[in-house]
């Protein structure tokens, strides 16, 4: 099996399908391809059929997208229970997972993360003002909030145990830390959806990437 991914410094996208196959405890071999750079695209489409990262290789199969990557995941290791076993929690949390997936077009692009902002270390940028981040913002602690209210009892993550959304989430996260924004400002009253990001960015796996890039 072969993850091929961006680097771990700021490819997102590559981050989501990594931190569920290292959930479901699978040996992978992993492709690093340094992105932004003259020879990128050449190096992604020796991989990837729609000229994109991560993808995944395996049973002679190339699997693109990573939700596609995830979904695969589920499907082969149904005994890590991927996503909540209530059948309620599992709707939204698929829900809340494909919203992250295709929307929050403002945060992905204001809020880049790139050679110059980087999911991890030290670094720190100013908080955006732009009015399409704030609330889609604001939509993401109402995710956080609703969903840690009505499923979080069994755990720190967003539907209790570590599932699917969580890993989606993640890059999130990251952005959140690195661009400084306040969660209280954007509807956090509680401190609920700071406290799940915050978890987020200590799960150990996180940390592994983290050490890695």
């Amino acid at each position: 099996m072969e993850l091929v991914i961006g680097d771990k410094a700021y490819s997102t996208w590559s981050l989501r399908p990594w931190l569920v196959l290292k959930r479901c405890g699978a040996t992978f071999d992993e492709v690093v391809i340094a992105l932004n750079q003259p020879d990128t695209a050449a190096r992604i489409a020796e991989h990837s059929p729609n000229g994109k990262v991560p993808v995944l290789k395996v049973d002679g199969e190339t699997i693109w997208d990573s939700m596609a990557i995830a979904v695969w995941c589920a499907e082969r290791f149904p005994q890590v229970s991927l996503w909540p076993a209530d059948a309620h929690a599992r709707w939204l949390a698929r829900s809340v997972a494909c919203e992250m997936h295709s929307g929050f077009a403002a945060l992905r692009t204001v809020c880049a993360m790139g050679p110059e902002h980087t999911m991890v270390g030290p670094d720190r940028a100013d908080p955006p003002t732009d009015p399409a981040v704030t609330q889609e913002v604001i939509r993401l602690v109402e995710i956080f909030r609703t969903m840690r209210a009505r499923f979080g009892a069994g755990g720190a993550y967003l539907f209790g145990a570590w599932s699917v959304p969580d890993a989606f989430f993640t890059p999130v996260a990251a952005r959140i830390r690195h661009y400084q924004i306040d969660l209280a400002a954007h509807g956090d009253i509680d401190g609920a959806a700071a406290a799940y990001v915050a978890t987020l960015l200590e799960q150990p796996d996180f940390l592994e990437w983290g050490r890695d890039a």
